[in-house]
């Protein structure tokens, strides 16, 4: 017996690591696309009102996954004691991490019992890296979230999150912040969001590297 089709909404499908999680889980289910400027549905992860309306244009979904999240890379003597809004570590609080915790408690409320949410970290939170201690920040504390918010979800549904090492597709770009580190193809880590989806654990941190 085939496993039944499930209306998957991706956010951030347009980037590097969207792009092989929606082929992957693709060919077996409905995928609905979403990003800041491309997509089935636009919205951005730093404005709660539009993760909520796009949510509510999505129709029924089985499933939400987060690709998306930015972080600032730079080294500690630049970060300066200030407030949030003055802080470098703004982007990657107001962006990867609330951002991605406030579609969570969205599509908490918007997912058919039993669905699932899947978030992105990475390996930052385990290894560190010069220049990398917003996103060690961001990640430990969405890894954090994750299995907090495991053990509360109504309705039997499920969190997760996805912790890639850097991407190989990606390498040009931050090959210079993670020297001696093996790379893995967005194809390895599309995996990993498959066996959240399609799955059955909670508060998991799958880990690719």
């Amino acid at each position: 017996m085939a496993d039944p089709r499930l209306g998957i909404l991706i956010v951030g499908a347009s980037g590097t690591l969207g792009r092989a999680v929606a082929a992957e889980l693709g060919a077996r289910h409905d995928i609905v696309t979403a990003g800041r400027s491309s997509g089935d549905l636009r919205f951005d992860l730093t404005d709660t009102d539009s993760i909520v309306d796009a949510l509510g244009k999505a129709g029924a979904l089985d499933a939400v996954i987060c690709a998306a999240g930015h972080v600032t890379f730079a080294p500690l003597a630049d970060f300066k004691p200030a407030p949030f809004g003055e802080s470098m570590h703004t982007t990657g609080i107001a962006d990867k991490l609330l951002g991605q915790v406030n579609l969570a408690l969205a599509a908490r409320d918007a997912l058919r019992e039993g669905g699932s949410i899947t978030l992105t970290t990475g390996i930052l939170s385990d290894q560190p890296i010069a220049r990398g201690s917003s996103a060690s920040l961001v990640n430990g504390a969405l890894d954090a979230f994750v299995r907090a918010a495991a053990i509360e979800m109504p309705r039997g549904l499920r969190i997760n999150a996805v912790s890639p090492t850097v991407l190989t597709e990606s390498m040009a770009g931050y090959g210079p912040f993670f020297r001696g580190f093996e790379p893995a193809p967005a194809s390895r880590a599309a995996l990993a969001f498959s066996r959240s989806v399609e799955g059955l654990q909670t508060g998991q941190i799958y880990k690719v590297f």
